[in-house]
Protein backbone atom coordinates (compact mmCIF):
# COMPACT_ATOMS: atom_id res chain seq x y z
CA UNK A 1 0.00 0.00 0.00
CA UNK A 2 1.45 3.23 -1.09
CA UNK A 3 1.07 6.33 0.92
CA UNK A 4 -1.18 7.42 -2.01
CA UNK A 5 -4.02 4.19 -1.39
CA UNK A 6 -3.98 5.13 1.47
CA UNK A 7 -4.98 8.48 1.69
CA UNK A 8 -7.88 7.19 -0.37
CA UNK A 9 -8.62 5.25 2.09
CA UNK A 10 -8.76 8.27 4.94
CA UNK A 11 -10.80 10.09 2.29
CA UNK A 12 -13.57 7.69 2.35
CA UNK A 13 -13.77 7.51 5.71
CA UNK A 14 -13.68 11.01 6.37
CA UNK A 15 -16.75 10.88 3.68
CA UNK A 16 -18.12 7.96 5.79
CA UNK A 17 -17.70 9.90 8.83
CA UNK A 18 -19.75 12.96 7.59
CA UNK A 19 -22.56 10.68 5.54
CA UNK A 20 -23.03 9.18 9.06
CA UNK A 21 -23.95 12.40 10.54
CA UNK A 22 -20.52 11.76 13.23
CA UNK A 23 -19.36 15.34 11.79
CA UNK A 24 -19.82 17.71 9.20
CA UNK A 25 -16.63 19.45 7.26
CA UNK A 26 -15.18 20.27 4.33
CA UNK A 27 -12.97 17.55 2.93
CA UNK A 28 -9.56 18.71 1.87
CA UNK A 29 -8.74 18.36 -1.66
CA UNK A 30 -5.45 16.66 -0.63
CA UNK A 31 -4.86 14.75 2.31
CA UNK A 32 -0.93 14.14 3.02
CA UNK A 33 0.10 10.75 4.54
CA UNK A 34 3.68 10.36 5.42
CA UNK A 35 6.46 8.22 7.37
CA UNK A 36 6.66 8.73 11.02
CA UNK A 37 10.00 10.20 12.17
CA UNK A 38 10.26 7.16 14.26
CA UNK A 39 8.90 3.82 13.62
CA UNK A 40 7.14 3.31 17.05
CA UNK A 41 4.63 5.48 15.74
CA UNK A 42 3.70 3.28 13.15
CA UNK A 43 4.18 2.97 9.15
CA UNK A 44 2.31 6.08 8.84
CA UNK A 45 1.11 9.37 9.90
CA UNK A 46 -1.87 11.79 9.04
CA UNK A 47 -2.62 15.36 9.78
CA UNK A 48 -5.75 15.24 8.41
CA UNK A 49 -7.55 15.80 11.85
CA UNK A 50 -5.93 19.53 11.91
CA UNK A 51 -6.85 20.05 8.45
CA UNK A 52 -10.64 18.85 9.03
CA UNK A 53 -11.00 20.78 12.31
CA UNK A 54 -12.06 24.31 11.66
CA UNK A 55 -14.64 23.45 8.81
CA UNK A 56 -15.76 20.58 11.59
CA UNK A 57 -15.59 23.06 14.07
CA UNK A 58 -14.02 20.64 16.51
CA UNK A 59 -11.16 20.29 18.18
CA UNK A 60 -8.88 18.22 15.67
CA UNK A 61 -8.08 15.26 18.95
CA UNK A 62 -12.12 14.77 18.36
CA UNK A 63 -11.85 14.79 14.75
CA UNK A 64 -8.94 12.46 14.77
CA UNK A 65 -10.75 10.41 17.32
CA UNK A 66 -13.97 10.19 14.99
CA UNK A 67 -11.62 8.89 12.10
CA UNK A 68 -9.61 6.36 13.92
CA UNK A 69 -11.98 3.11 14.35
CA UNK A 70 -12.62 3.90 10.71
CA UNK A 71 -9.37 4.04 9.08
CA UNK A 72 -8.87 0.86 11.92
CA UNK A 73 -11.53 -1.20 9.72
CA UNK A 74 -10.18 0.02 6.25
CA UNK A 75 -8.52 -3.28 4.22
CA UNK A 76 -4.55 -4.07 4.91
CA UNK A 77 -5.00 -1.60 8.21
CA UNK A 78 -3.57 -2.76 11.52
CA UNK A 79 -5.03 0.03 13.73
CA UNK A 80 -4.66 3.67 13.79
CA UNK A 81 -3.95 5.40 17.06
CA UNK A 82 -4.15 8.69 18.03
CA UNK A 83 -1.85 11.00 18.80
CA UNK A 84 -0.67 14.36 19.98
CA UNK A 85 -2.94 17.11 19.02
CA UNK A 86 -5.15 15.04 16.36
CA UNK A 87 -2.49 13.34 14.35
CA UNK A 88 -3.55 9.71 13.32
CA UNK A 89 -0.78 7.14 13.51
CA UNK A 90 -1.57 4.05 10.89
CA UNK A 91 -0.04 0.33 10.81
CA UNK A 92 -0.43 -1.36 8.37
CA UNK A 93 -0.87 -5.65 7.82
CA UNK A 94 2.50 -7.13 7.35
CA UNK A 95 0.37 -8.30 3.48
CA UNK A 96 -0.35 -4.59 2.95
CA UNK A 97 2.87 -3.11 3.49
CA UNK A 98 4.54 -6.33 1.63
CA UNK A 99 2.35 -6.53 -1.28
CA UNK A 100 3.81 -3.69 -2.77
CA UNK A 101 7.03 -5.50 -3.98
CA UNK A 102 4.97 -7.74 -6.27
CA UNK A 103 2.63 -4.47 -7.03
CA UNK A 104 6.16 -2.58 -8.08
CA UNK A 105 7.38 -5.40 -10.00
CA UNK A 106 4.15 -5.86 -11.84
CA UNK A 107 4.35 -2.06 -12.49
CA UNK A 108 8.23 -1.97 -13.96
CA UNK A 109 8.47 1.35 -16.09
CA UNK A 110 5.36 3.16 -15.27
CA UNK A 111 5.99 2.38 -11.06
CA UNK A 112 6.36 6.20 -10.23
CA UNK A 113 4.33 7.66 -12.62
CA UNK A 114 1.06 9.47 -11.18
CA UNK A 115 -2.02 11.58 -13.03
CA UNK A 116 -0.89 14.77 -10.48
CA UNK A 117 -0.89 17.21 -13.72
CA UNK A 118 -3.06 15.61 -15.91
CA UNK A 119 -4.95 17.90 -18.54
CA UNK A 120 -1.93 20.79 -18.55
CA UNK A 121 -0.42 21.13 -21.50
CA UNK A 122 2.76 22.92 -21.04
CA UNK A 123 5.56 24.37 -22.79
CA UNK A 124 9.04 24.40 -21.44
CA UNK A 125 11.91 26.51 -22.63
CA UNK A 126 15.22 25.96 -21.48
CA UNK A 127 18.74 26.78 -22.50
CA UNK A 128 18.29 28.72 -25.29
CA UNK A 129 22.24 29.38 -25.56
CA UNK A 130 22.67 32.41 -28.12
CA UNK A 131 23.97 30.94 -31.23
CA UNK A 132 27.41 33.09 -30.60
CA UNK A 133 29.78 30.36 -28.99
CA UNK A 134 29.63 27.13 -27.35
CA UNK A 135 26.89 26.35 -24.37
CA UNK A 136 28.82 28.07 -21.20
CA UNK A 137 28.57 25.63 -17.67
CA UNK A 138 24.99 28.21 -16.64
CA UNK A 139 23.51 26.35 -19.79
CA UNK A 140 24.93 22.92 -18.73
CA UNK A 141 22.62 23.38 -15.62
CA UNK A 142 19.73 23.91 -17.32
CA UNK A 143 20.78 21.53 -19.56
CA UNK A 144 19.84 19.06 -17.13
CA UNK A 145 16.90 20.27 -14.93
CA UNK A 146 15.17 21.31 -17.65
CA UNK A 147 15.48 17.99 -19.24
CA UNK A 148 15.02 16.47 -15.82
CA UNK A 149 11.83 18.63 -15.02
CA UNK A 150 10.52 17.63 -18.18
CA UNK A 151 10.69 14.19 -17.45
CA UNK A 152 9.50 14.49 -14.06
CA UNK A 153 6.29 16.82 -15.72
CA UNK A 154 5.60 13.48 -17.98
CA UNK A 155 5.51 11.23 -15.48
CA UNK A 156 3.12 13.25 -13.32
CA UNK A 157 0.50 12.97 -16.22
CA UNK A 158 1.30 16.69 -17.76
CA UNK A 159 1.53 17.10 -22.01
CA UNK A 160 5.21 18.83 -21.69
CA UNK A 161 6.71 20.13 -25.39
CA UNK A 162 10.65 20.93 -24.58
CA UNK A 163 11.44 24.09 -26.43
CA UNK A 164 14.76 25.48 -27.94
CA UNK A 165 14.63 29.50 -28.19
CA UNK A 166 17.24 30.20 -31.22
CA UNK A 167 18.42 34.00 -30.99
CA UNK A 168 19.00 34.13 -34.69
CA UNK A 169 18.16 37.81 -34.99
CA UNK A 170 19.75 40.67 -33.56
CA UNK A 171 23.05 42.73 -33.78
CA UNK A 172 24.60 40.01 -31.17
CA UNK A 173 24.48 37.91 -34.71
CA UNK A 174 25.98 40.78 -36.47
CA UNK A 175 29.02 40.70 -34.16
CA UNK A 176 29.56 37.17 -34.62
CA UNK A 177 29.94 37.82 -38.28
CA UNK A 178 31.94 40.30 -38.13
CA UNK A 179 34.32 38.13 -35.83
CA UNK A 180 33.79 35.50 -38.00
CA UNK A 181 35.60 37.39 -40.93
CA UNK A 182 38.31 39.09 -39.24
CA UNK A 183 39.12 35.72 -37.87
CA UNK A 184 39.06 34.28 -41.79
CA UNK A 185 41.45 37.18 -42.73
CA UNK A 186 43.61 36.56 -39.56
CA UNK A 187 42.65 40.12 -38.39
CA UNK A 188 41.98 40.86 -34.70
CA UNK A 189 38.15 40.44 -33.88
CA UNK A 190 36.38 43.61 -33.42
CA UNK A 191 36.41 45.23 -30.33
CA UNK A 192 32.68 44.09 -29.39
CA UNK A 193 32.91 40.70 -30.80
CA UNK A 194 33.69 37.39 -29.89
CA UNK A 195 36.98 35.36 -29.59
CA UNK A 196 38.55 32.20 -28.56
CA UNK A 197 39.55 29.27 -30.30
CA UNK A 198 36.05 28.58 -31.82
CA UNK A 199 35.91 31.62 -33.56
CA UNK A 200 38.49 30.33 -35.37
CA UNK A 201 37.25 26.80 -36.02
CA UNK A 202 33.85 27.99 -37.00
CA UNK A 203 35.54 30.58 -39.70
CA UNK A 204 37.74 27.75 -40.96
CA UNK A 205 34.52 25.93 -41.95
CA UNK A 206 32.79 28.34 -42.82
CA UNK A 207 35.68 28.91 -45.94
CA UNK A 208 35.50 25.07 -46.44
CA UNK A 209 32.21 25.18 -47.03
CA UNK A 210 32.55 28.70 -49.29
CA UNK A 211 35.70 29.07 -50.22
CA UNK A 212 35.34 31.85 -52.45
CA UNK A 213 33.61 34.10 -49.50
CA UNK A 214 36.39 36.27 -48.93
CA UNK A 215 36.87 37.34 -52.32
CA UNK A 216 32.87 38.54 -51.67
CA UNK A 217 32.05 42.10 -50.98
CA UNK A 218 32.06 42.92 -48.04
CA UNK A 219 28.04 42.76 -47.43
CA UNK A 220 27.75 40.01 -49.34
CA UNK A 221 30.96 37.94 -47.40
CA UNK A 222 29.33 39.13 -43.74
CA UNK A 223 25.64 37.59 -44.91
CA UNK A 224 27.67 34.34 -45.62
CA UNK A 225 29.63 34.15 -42.85
CA UNK A 226 26.06 35.11 -40.96
CA UNK A 227 24.27 32.47 -41.96
CA UNK A 228 27.20 29.70 -42.57
CA UNK A 229 28.58 30.65 -38.97
CA UNK A 230 24.91 30.37 -37.52
CA UNK A 231 24.28 27.18 -38.86
CA UNK A 232 27.41 25.44 -37.75
CA UNK A 233 27.15 26.58 -34.27
CA UNK A 234 24.32 25.88 -33.43
CA UNK A 235 24.90 22.27 -35.16
CA UNK A 236 28.05 22.49 -32.39
CA UNK A 237 25.42 22.89 -29.71
CA UNK A 238 22.71 20.58 -30.67
CA UNK A 239 25.81 18.01 -30.84
CA UNK A 240 26.73 19.32 -27.16
CA UNK A 241 23.45 18.60 -25.61
CA UNK A 242 22.77 15.59 -27.72
CA UNK A 243 26.04 13.87 -25.86
CA UNK A 244 25.10 15.31 -22.39
CA UNK A 245 21.64 13.27 -23.10
CA UNK A 246 19.29 16.70 -23.26
CA UNK A 247 16.89 16.51 -26.41
CA UNK A 248 14.03 19.09 -27.52
CA UNK A 249 10.86 18.88 -29.08
CA UNK A 250 11.02 21.78 -30.93
CA UNK A 251 13.70 24.18 -32.16
CA UNK A 252 12.40 27.75 -32.48
CA UNK A 253 14.15 30.15 -34.86
CA UNK A 254 13.19 34.11 -33.75
CA UNK A 255 14.07 35.07 -37.35
CA UNK A 256 10.77 33.26 -38.14
CA UNK A 257 9.07 35.97 -36.03
CA UNK A 258 10.42 38.99 -37.64
CA UNK A 259 10.00 36.85 -41.01
CA UNK A 260 6.59 35.76 -40.78
CA UNK A 261 4.86 39.60 -39.03
CA UNK A 262 4.86 38.24 -35.36
CA UNK A 263 6.41 41.20 -34.28
CA UNK A 264 3.57 43.52 -35.96
CA UNK A 265 0.82 40.94 -34.92
CA UNK A 266 1.76 41.14 -30.74
CA UNK A 267 2.39 44.92 -30.82
CA UNK A 268 -0.84 45.76 -32.65
CA UNK A 269 -3.13 43.02 -30.29
CA UNK A 270 -1.37 45.10 -27.57
CA UNK A 271 -2.56 48.36 -28.98
CA UNK A 272 -5.88 47.15 -29.19
CA UNK A 273 -6.04 45.95 -25.58
CA UNK A 274 -5.40 49.59 -24.66
CA UNK A 275 -1.75 49.16 -23.30
CA UNK A 276 0.41 50.58 -26.09
CA UNK A 277 1.58 54.32 -26.25
CA UNK A 278 3.61 57.07 -28.06
CA UNK A 279 6.03 58.80 -26.68
CA UNK A 280 9.47 60.35 -27.41
CA UNK A 281 9.33 58.86 -31.39
CA UNK A 282 9.10 55.51 -29.93
CA UNK A 283 6.53 53.11 -29.37
CA UNK A 284 5.96 51.54 -25.85
CA UNK A 285 3.86 49.21 -23.59
CA UNK A 286 2.34 50.95 -20.49
CA UNK A 287 3.54 47.57 -18.06
CA UNK A 288 3.98 49.77 -15.28
CA UNK A 289 0.29 48.89 -15.04
CA UNK A 290 0.91 45.61 -14.14
CA UNK A 291 3.42 45.73 -11.83
CA UNK A 292 7.01 46.33 -13.86
CA UNK A 293 9.31 49.12 -12.59
CA UNK A 294 8.91 51.06 -15.89
CA UNK A 295 7.37 51.03 -19.37
CA UNK A 296 8.85 49.09 -22.24
CA UNK A 297 10.10 50.42 -25.49
CA UNK A 298 8.78 47.98 -28.22
CA UNK A 299 9.91 50.26 -31.11
CA UNK A 300 12.73 52.28 -31.11
CA UNK A 301 12.75 55.87 -32.49
CA UNK A 302 14.84 54.60 -35.90
CA UNK A 303 12.27 52.38 -36.15
CA UNK A 304 14.34 48.70 -35.12
CA UNK A 305 12.28 46.70 -32.82
CA UNK A 306 13.44 46.35 -29.32
CA UNK A 307 14.71 42.46 -27.75
CA UNK A 308 11.47 42.96 -25.65
CA UNK A 309 8.90 42.92 -28.81
CA UNK A 310 10.56 39.59 -29.86
CA UNK A 311 9.85 38.43 -25.97
CA UNK A 312 6.36 39.83 -26.19
CA UNK A 313 5.89 37.65 -29.97
CA UNK A 314 7.06 34.73 -29.07
CA UNK A 315 4.98 34.03 -26.11
CA UNK A 316 1.91 35.23 -27.83
CA UNK A 317 2.69 32.53 -30.13
CA UNK A 318 2.86 29.59 -27.63
CA UNK A 319 0.22 30.22 -26.45
CA UNK A 320 -1.69 30.47 -29.67
CA UNK A 321 0.24 26.80 -30.08
CA UNK A 322 -2.32 25.65 -27.39
CA UNK A 323 -0.23 25.99 -24.22
CA UNK A 324 -2.12 26.60 -20.85
CA UNK A 325 0.85 27.35 -18.90
CA UNK A 326 4.45 29.11 -20.65
CA UNK A 327 7.49 27.81 -18.67
CA UNK A 328 10.69 29.93 -19.16
CA UNK A 329 14.10 28.55 -17.35
CA UNK A 330 16.38 31.64 -17.21
CA UNK A 331 19.87 32.49 -15.54
CA UNK A 332 20.18 34.78 -12.29
CA UNK A 333 21.49 37.42 -14.55
CA UNK A 334 17.92 37.36 -16.07
CA UNK A 335 16.13 37.50 -12.93
CA UNK A 336 15.08 41.34 -13.87
CA UNK A 337 13.32 40.07 -17.03
CA UNK A 338 10.83 38.23 -14.43
CA UNK A 339 8.62 42.02 -13.63
CA UNK A 340 8.61 42.92 -17.32
CA UNK A 341 7.67 39.41 -19.25
CA UNK A 342 4.65 38.99 -16.17
CA UNK A 343 3.12 42.52 -17.18
CA UNK A 344 3.24 41.58 -20.34
CA UNK A 345 1.37 38.37 -20.28
CA UNK A 346 -1.22 40.90 -18.24
CA UNK A 347 -1.30 43.15 -21.22
CA UNK A 348 -2.21 40.44 -22.98
CA UNK A 349 -5.19 39.90 -20.86
CA UNK A 350 -3.45 36.53 -19.62
CA UNK A 351 -3.24 35.65 -15.83
CA UNK A 352 0.59 35.44 -14.87
CA UNK A 353 0.25 33.58 -11.90
CA UNK A 354 -1.80 30.70 -14.20
CA UNK A 355 -0.47 30.82 -17.92
CA UNK A 356 3.41 31.95 -17.28
CA UNK A 357 6.02 30.77 -15.04
CA UNK A 358 9.81 31.91 -15.31
CA UNK A 359 12.22 29.66 -13.37
CA UNK A 360 15.72 31.38 -11.76
CA UNK A 361 18.83 29.46 -11.79
CA UNK A 362 22.28 30.01 -10.11
CA UNK A 363 25.55 29.97 -10.83
CA UNK A 364 27.62 27.23 -11.45
CA UNK A 365 31.16 27.01 -10.76
CA UNK A 366 34.29 23.97 -11.57
CA UNK A 367 36.49 23.50 -9.15
CA UNK A 368 39.84 21.31 -9.06
CA UNK A 369 42.19 21.24 -6.58
CA UNK A 370 40.17 23.82 -4.42
CA UNK A 371 40.47 26.05 -6.86
CA UNK A 372 37.75 27.29 -9.58
CA UNK A 373 38.88 26.41 -13.41
CA UNK A 374 38.41 29.63 -14.66
CA UNK A 375 40.16 28.94 -18.61
CA UNK A 376 38.38 27.02 -21.04
CA UNK A 377 40.60 25.06 -23.49
CA UNK A 378 38.34 26.68 -26.79
CA UNK A 379 36.20 29.31 -25.59
CA UNK A 380 38.57 31.65 -23.64
CA UNK A 381 37.51 32.34 -20.67
CA UNK A 382 33.73 31.04 -20.40
CA UNK A 383 33.41 27.17 -19.14
CA UNK A 384 31.77 24.98 -21.38
CA UNK A 385 29.58 21.90 -21.14
CA UNK A 386 31.61 20.24 -23.42
CA UNK A 387 34.64 20.91 -20.88
CA UNK A 388 32.44 19.69 -18.29
CA UNK A 389 31.57 16.29 -19.39
CA UNK A 390 35.24 15.75 -20.42
CA UNK A 391 35.90 16.81 -16.71
CA UNK A 392 34.14 14.37 -15.03
CA UNK A 393 31.90 13.05 -17.50
CA UNK A 394 28.25 12.75 -18.25
CA UNK A 395 26.59 10.62 -15.26
CA UNK A 396 28.85 12.48 -12.56
CA UNK A 397 27.93 15.83 -14.38
CA UNK A 398 23.84 15.50 -14.79
CA UNK A 399 23.81 13.62 -11.11
CA UNK A 400 25.50 16.62 -9.93
CA UNK A 401 23.56 19.44 -11.49
CA UNK A 402 20.36 17.90 -10.55
CA UNK A 403 21.27 17.18 -7.07
CA UNK A 404 21.28 20.86 -6.22
CA UNK A 405 18.39 23.18 -6.36
CA UNK A 406 18.17 25.89 -8.63
CA UNK A 407 17.86 28.99 -6.65
CA UNK A 408 21.38 27.71 -5.05
CA UNK A 409 25.00 28.57 -6.43
CA UNK A 410 27.16 25.05 -6.35
CA UNK A 411 30.73 24.31 -7.05
CA UNK A 412 31.25 21.32 -8.94
CA UNK A 413 34.55 19.34 -7.37
CA UNK A 414 36.29 17.78 -10.60
CA UNK A 415 38.06 15.46 -7.64
CA UNK A 416 34.91 14.14 -6.00
CA UNK A 417 33.01 13.71 -8.98
CA UNK A 418 35.44 11.44 -10.52
CA UNK A 419 35.72 9.71 -7.17
CA UNK A 420 34.70 6.03 -7.08
CA UNK A 421 33.50 5.94 -3.27
CA UNK A 422 30.39 6.44 -1.76
CA UNK A 423 31.62 10.21 -0.83
CA UNK A 424 30.63 10.61 -4.77
CA UNK A 425 26.74 10.19 -4.52
CA UNK A 426 26.02 9.19 -8.32
CA UNK A 427 28.38 6.70 -7.30
CA UNK A 428 27.07 5.93 -3.97
CA UNK A 429 23.23 5.67 -5.81
CA UNK A 430 24.52 3.36 -9.20
CA UNK A 431 26.56 0.91 -7.01
CA UNK A 432 23.03 0.33 -4.95
CA UNK A 433 21.68 -0.66 -8.08
CA UNK A 434 24.42 -3.28 -8.82
CA UNK A 435 23.87 -4.88 -5.82
CA UNK A 436 20.43 -6.35 -6.37
CA UNK A 437 21.62 -7.15 -10.11
CA UNK A 438 24.29 -9.20 -8.46
CA UNK A 439 21.84 -11.35 -6.08
CA UNK A 440 19.49 -11.65 -9.25
CA UNK A 441 22.58 -13.24 -11.48
CA UNK A 442 23.38 -15.34 -8.53
CA UNK A 443 20.29 -16.44 -8.01
CA UNK A 444 19.38 -17.58 -11.82
CA UNK A 445 22.77 -19.04 -11.49
CA UNK A 446 21.81 -21.57 -8.47
CA UNK A 447 18.23 -21.79 -10.98
CA UNK A 448 16.30 -19.85 -7.60
CA UNK A 449 13.37 -17.67 -9.11
CA UNK A 450 11.19 -15.49 -7.03
CA UNK A 451 7.82 -17.96 -8.39
CA UNK A 452 4.80 -16.58 -10.08
CA UNK A 453 3.03 -13.45 -8.33
CA UNK A 454 -0.04 -15.41 -6.71
CA UNK A 455 2.66 -17.71 -4.78
CA UNK A 456 4.45 -14.29 -3.68
CA UNK A 457 3.55 -14.42 -0.05
CA UNK A 458 4.01 -10.81 1.11
CA UNK A 459 3.15 -11.39 5.14
CA UNK A 460 6.78 -13.25 5.27
CA UNK A 461 8.36 -9.47 4.95
CA UNK A 462 8.43 -8.70 8.59
CA UNK A 463 11.86 -7.73 9.49
CA UNK A 464 12.50 -4.12 10.66
CA UNK A 465 15.00 -3.59 7.53
CA UNK A 466 12.57 -4.80 5.31
CA UNK A 467 9.81 -2.53 6.63
CA UNK A 468 11.98 0.25 5.96
CA UNK A 469 12.55 -0.22 2.54
CA UNK A 470 9.28 -1.09 2.13
CA UNK A 471 7.93 2.25 3.30
CA UNK A 472 11.17 3.87 1.52
CA UNK A 473 9.77 2.09 -2.34
CA UNK A 474 6.31 3.55 -1.61
CA UNK A 475 7.24 7.06 -1.22
CA UNK A 476 8.74 6.99 -5.34
CA UNK A 477 5.27 8.18 -6.51
CA UNK A 478 4.73 11.34 -4.31
CA UNK A 479 8.74 11.78 -4.90
CA UNK A 480 8.43 12.59 -8.48
CA UNK A 481 4.43 13.93 -8.20
CA UNK A 482 6.19 16.30 -5.84
CA UNK A 483 9.33 17.42 -7.88
CA UNK A 484 6.98 17.89 -10.80
CA UNK A 485 4.40 19.98 -9.00
CA UNK A 486 7.21 22.46 -7.02
CA UNK A 487 9.42 22.31 -9.86
CA UNK A 488 12.25 21.01 -7.37
CA UNK A 489 14.24 17.91 -9.81
CA UNK A 490 16.79 18.25 -6.50
CA UNK A 491 14.50 16.13 -4.65
CA UNK A 492 14.72 12.59 -6.69
CA UNK A 493 18.46 12.22 -6.05
CA UNK A 494 18.16 13.33 -2.67
CA UNK A 495 15.32 9.90 -2.47
CA UNK A 496 17.39 7.98 -4.39
CA UNK A 497 20.57 8.44 -1.94
CA UNK A 498 18.04 8.06 1.09
CA UNK A 499 16.49 4.59 -0.63
CA UNK A 500 20.37 3.55 -1.60
CA UNK A 501 21.23 3.92 2.08
CA UNK A 502 18.28 2.12 3.22
CA UNK A 503 18.67 -1.15 0.63
CA UNK A 504 22.40 -1.36 1.82
CA UNK A 505 21.28 -1.65 5.26
CA UNK A 506 18.53 -4.49 4.11
CA UNK A 507 21.21 -5.82 2.44
CA UNK A 508 23.52 -6.27 5.06
CA UNK A 509 20.83 -7.15 7.98
CA UNK A 510 18.39 -10.39 5.46
CA UNK A 511 20.15 -12.69 3.61
CA UNK A 512 18.09 -13.37 0.49
CA UNK A 513 19.65 -16.70 -0.89
CA UNK A 514 20.33 -19.79 1.04
CA UNK A 515 23.21 -20.63 2.12
CA UNK A 516 24.41 -23.93 0.48
CA UNK A 517 22.82 -26.97 1.39
CA UNK A 518 19.83 -25.25 2.42
CA UNK A 519 16.98 -24.96 0.43
CA UNK A 520 14.61 -21.91 -1.27
CA UNK A 521 11.66 -20.93 0.80
CA UNK A 522 8.83 -18.65 0.33
CA UNK A 523 11.19 -15.85 2.32
CA UNK A 524 13.52 -16.45 -0.07
CA UNK A 525 10.56 -15.91 -3.27
CA UNK A 526 9.75 -12.99 -1.20
CA UNK A 527 12.84 -11.41 -0.48
CA UNK A 528 13.84 -11.94 -4.63
CA UNK A 529 10.58 -9.97 -5.22
CA UNK A 530 11.47 -6.99 -2.64
CA UNK A 531 15.02 -7.43 -4.39
CA UNK A 532 13.85 -6.57 -7.80
CA UNK A 533 11.45 -3.84 -6.40
CA UNK A 534 13.91 -2.44 -5.22
CA UNK A 535 16.07 -2.40 -8.29
CA UNK A 536 13.50 -1.09 -10.26
CA UNK A 537 12.23 1.96 -7.95
CA UNK A 538 16.17 2.57 -8.36
CA UNK A 539 16.41 2.32 -11.81
CA UNK A 540 13.42 4.19 -12.65
CA UNK A 541 14.79 6.59 -10.33
CA UNK A 542 18.06 7.49 -11.65
CA UNK A 543 15.97 7.29 -15.74
CA UNK A 544 14.21 10.57 -14.55
CA UNK A 545 17.24 12.30 -14.00
CA UNK A 546 18.73 10.71 -17.29
CA UNK A 547 21.81 9.03 -15.46
CA UNK A 548 22.67 5.30 -16.36
CA UNK A 549 22.04 2.32 -13.62
CA UNK A 550 24.91 -0.16 -14.23
CA UNK A 551 24.15 -3.87 -13.18
CA UNK A 552 28.15 -4.13 -12.47
CA UNK A 553 30.67 -1.63 -11.34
Amino acid sequence: MTPADLAAVISDCVHTAIRSGRMSAEVPPQIRVERPPHRHHGDYSTNVALQLAKSAGLPARTVAEVLAPLVSLANGVAKAEVAGPGFLNITLESGAIGALARDIVLAGDAYGRTDRLGGLRLNLEFVSANPTGPVHIGGARWAVVGDVLARLLKAAGAEVSREYYFNDAGVQIDRFARSLLAAAEGSPAPEDGYSGAYIEDIAAAVLHRQPGALRLPEAEALAAFRAEGTELMFDEIKASLAAFGTRFDVYFNEKDLHDQGDLDAAVARLREGGHVFDAAGAVWLRTTDFGDDKDRVLVKGDGSWTYFTADCAYYLNKRGRGFERVVIMLGADHAGYVGRMRAMAACFGDDPDTHLEILIGQLVNLVEDGRPVRMSKRAGTVLTLDDLLEAVGVDAARYALARASVDAMIDLDIDLLTRQSNDNAVHYVQYAHTRPCAVQRRAEEAGIGKGAPEDFDPSRLTHEREADLLGMLAEFPQVVATAATLREPHRVPHYLEQLAGTYHRFYDACRVLPLAGEDPDDLTRARLWLTEASRLVLRNGLQLLGVSAPERM
